[in-house]
């Protein structure tokens, strides 16, 4: 009898048995963030490294497919002084300023065709000024920033406030930091300032979780986590911190820098000239492997990445710099190294400059009027 019983019970097919067990929760998309298995390229960082204009005509633009975003730098600085510059405030945005780091001016990209269809990535930086913006005595100048963001509607913009906040050369204090980066977005927002994702960028090495949660703004205030992918990419922690927080990472700063036995504690690369062919092969081996995996390994988060296409060794800032001194990362320095980046960021994964990127990108479900 209990045979014949037990034999009557329904049957549960196995898709039935599937359908009931509990399924991922699927995070929505961040500002401007691109479908899973989607990556933004981005390249960077002055207009040499860049290129694609008339008297910057041997960067990037000028040897590869046109990028999805380009990077460049400014932020609020007034007085201070960079290898023998005088910072204004805002530099590098309307007109042609030197820091240290070759030349920078995004009005001349932001008027040409050739970026017509590239997102902004900007650096922002606030050193030893983070307490005047965080108490509001630097309003002025926030503003006329917001207003110059506004006016580049509907062109994407990730702002990276208070880039590698956790690098000791920032020397940030963490409190002003917090509010500063709260304050400058609140005031975006009350501005109706729509066209920006706000961008919280670690420097990416030594970072344990609760240092970096010790940062946070918050996840009101955060729309990217980001972090910078050097010698010691693999201590950093941010693609974890970003999977806890449903946010989305941007690799934004990333150039082939190889660890020596020092590197730890002195900062010391081993030297890298991609013209070089050895060092080439070694960098592609050590460096530019690990940086392509982690983009394939983390397709949920790591949503974009910006290369520094730059001659570090032939600018003022990076002569005493012992990560950067004997760098050369120019990527068409090296037909090896060429070849090899266009066979990767030639796969449908990396987003490049289309007349669809912004509408693709808008589409992430915010607000775009």
């Amino acid at each position: 009898m209990l045979i014949l019983l037990s034999s009557c019970q329904p049957n549960e097919s196995a898709e039935e048995n599937t359908s009931s067990e509990p399924t991922a929760e699927v995070r929505p998309l961040a500002k401007f963030e691109p479908a899973d298995g989607k990556c933004i390229l981005f390249v960077g960082q002055d207009l040499e490294s860049v290129g694609g204009l008339e008297d910057y005509n041997d960067g990037y633009f000028d040897h590869f497919p046109t990028p999805g975003g380009f990077t460049m730098y400014s932020g609020i600085s007034p007085g201070d002084t960079s290898f023998g510059y005088v910072m204004k405030g805002l530099d590098g945005i309307w007109e042609t300023d030197d820091w240290g780091d070759s030349d920078n001016n995004m009005s001349l990209q932001l008027a040409d065709e050739d970026f017509k269809h590239s997102a902004l990535a900007i650096g922002f930086w606030m050193v030893n000024h983070e307490g005047e913006i965080a108490r509001g005595e630097q309003d002025e100048m926030v503003d006329r920033f917001g207003e110059w963001l506004k006016s580049l509607h509907p062109r994407p913009v990730f702002l990276r406030i208070g880039y590698e906040f956790s690098g000791s050369w920032n020397h940030y204090n963490r409190e002003d930091f917090i509010t500063a980066f709260r304050r400058i977005k609140d005031r975006y927002d009350s501005m109706g300032v729509k066209n920006v994702a706000y961008v919280w960028q670690s420097h990416g090495a030594d970072e344990p979780l609760d240092l970096l949660a010790s940062w946070y703004p918050g996840d009101e205030y955060v729309d990217w986590c980001a972090y910078s992918f050097f010698s010691r990419w693999e201590e950093a922690n941010m693609v974890e911190f970003a999977r806890q927080h449903g946010k989305p990472v941007f690799i934004a700063e990333a150039t082939p820098t190889i660890s020596t036995a020092t590197t730890k504690t002195n900062g010391k690369t081993k030297e890298t000239v991609l013209s070089n062919p050895a060092q080439a092969e070694e960098a592609w081996d050590n460096w530019f492997v690990p940086f392509f995996k982690t983009v394939t390994d983390n397709p949920d988060v790591v949503k974009a990445v910006s290369y520094i296409n730059c001659h570090w060794k032939s600018h003022r800032m990076w002569f005493d710099n012992p990560t950067f001194q004997d760098v050369d990362a120019r990527l068409q320095r090296s037909e090896m190294i060429r070849e090899r980046w266009l066979e990767e960021t030639g796969k449908a994964t990396y987003l490049k400059a289309s007349p669809a990127l912004f509408d693709e990108l808008w589409g992430a479900g915010k607000d775009s009027d």
